[in-house]
């Protein structure tokens, strides 16, 4: 199949993705920083056979993604962080009603309306609280346009393989950034997974499928929901991905994710270039995250610095896989600052003198 290389800014090129991974429907919203993704939607979906719908609010956008993963169709919504968090209710009911779908963040600097910087101190929400209930999301943070592009055709394979929402985590810099990406020809024409559960119209071999989110008896909605959990497990078993830069003969790891991985590997080379034993570990899935390898890791390095655009979450996550086998320090921004090569190398000078 030919290939061609374009140069596009990362919202266009997650649009376009998703278009050729077969999304078919996309319900959305406005809001810096990933309004371009709406945009192009609306000029690309109707040419690919798809459907467009700019919804009076970030609220009636999730909900119409539940509408329309419920009749089996590729669907994705966008938004960014105070979106998200108006969407989060109807997210709940779309992984408590096991409906695939794709939804898009580009984080922006908070709380509240912050500024449209870019931040990544949605992991929190986007990692642990994605709604009420017992449940969680596919998550992944590409850290470059191409990558995304990738990421986003596997979202939808995987939320199709396993019933579930997945969350494609990025923020402004990926967003607005612009990087040479490469393309098939064709849309996406693989036979997709046989959804034999939807309410796709009337079917004479089969009952109706009725797609629900309540379930009064206590004890059937506990069986429903430990049967969820053990797909989780076998999740955390076979969708890990994780990227090591570096890190065979590194003294120090820096655990980075996304935009922030791509400024921590340039202190690296930095760092490398004067002879000093420093690699990257960059987690491409949020969750399930990485444990078994930053455990491997904590017992052979003197130290792991977590760098974040953040005041320090995932370091919460990394603290608790290291369980104290070594230090784990931090270096962060937030407000809609990122943290500079010149920071971290500063940052490791200042951990190498307390050793």
């Amino acid at each position: 199949m030919k290939k061609n290389t374009y140069l596009m800014k990362g919202n266009e090129a997650i649009a376009e993705g998703a278009i050729r991974a077969g999304c078919k429907a996309f319900f959305g919203y406005p809001i810096t920083p990933q309004t371009e993704i709406a945009a192009y939607m609306s000029n690309k979906m109707r040419e690919s056979g798809g459907v467009y719908l700019q919804a009076e609010s970030e609220i009636s956008a999730i909900n119409m993604v539940l509408g329309a993963a419920a009749t089996g169709t590729r669907v994705m919504t966008s938004s960014s962080s105070p979106g998200i968090s108006l969407k989060t209710e109807t997210i709940s009911y779309i992984a408590a009603s096991d409906l695939p779908c794709v939804i898009v963040d580009i984080q922006r600097a908070g709380p509240g309306l912050g500024g449209i910087q870019p931040s990544q101190a949605d992991y929190f929400q986007v990692v642990k609280a994605l709604g009420h209930g017992d449940f969680y999301c596919l998550v992944y943070a590409p850290s470059g346009v191409g990558e995304a592009v990738k990421i986003i055709h596997k979202a939808f394979d995987k939320a199709d393989q396993y019933r579930m929402p997945v969350i494609i985590l990025a923020d402004g810099i990926l967003g607005q950034m612009m990087e040479p990406v490469c393309f098939d020809d064709e849309v996406k024409q693989d036979k997709l997974v046989e959804k034999n559960w939807s309410t796709s119209g009337h079917q004479e071999k089969r009952p109706p499928n009725i797609v629900n989110s309540l379930i009064l008896n206590v004890n059937s909605l506990e069986q429903k929901i430990i049967d969820r959990f053990k797909k989780y497990e076998d999740i955390k078993l076979n969708e890990i991905m994780v990227e090591e830069y570096l890190i065979d003969d590194a003294e120090i790891v820096i655990i980075a994710y996304g935009s922030t991985a791509r400024i921590a590997k340039t202190a690296v080379d930095s760092m490398r270039s004067n002879g000093e034993k420093i690699g990257v570990l960059r987690p491409i899935s949020l969750w399930p995250f990485p444990d078994d390898k930053i455990e491997e890791i904590s017992k052979k390095v003197k130290n792991i610095l977590v760098v974040e655009m953040s005041m320090g979450q995932m370091i919460l996550d990394v603290k608790a896989v290291v369980q104290g086998r070594c230090p784990v320090d931090f270096c962060g921004r937030t407000g809609g600052n990122v943290p500079t090569p010149t920071e971290i190398i500063d940052k490791v000078s200042s951990i190498k003198k307390e050793d």
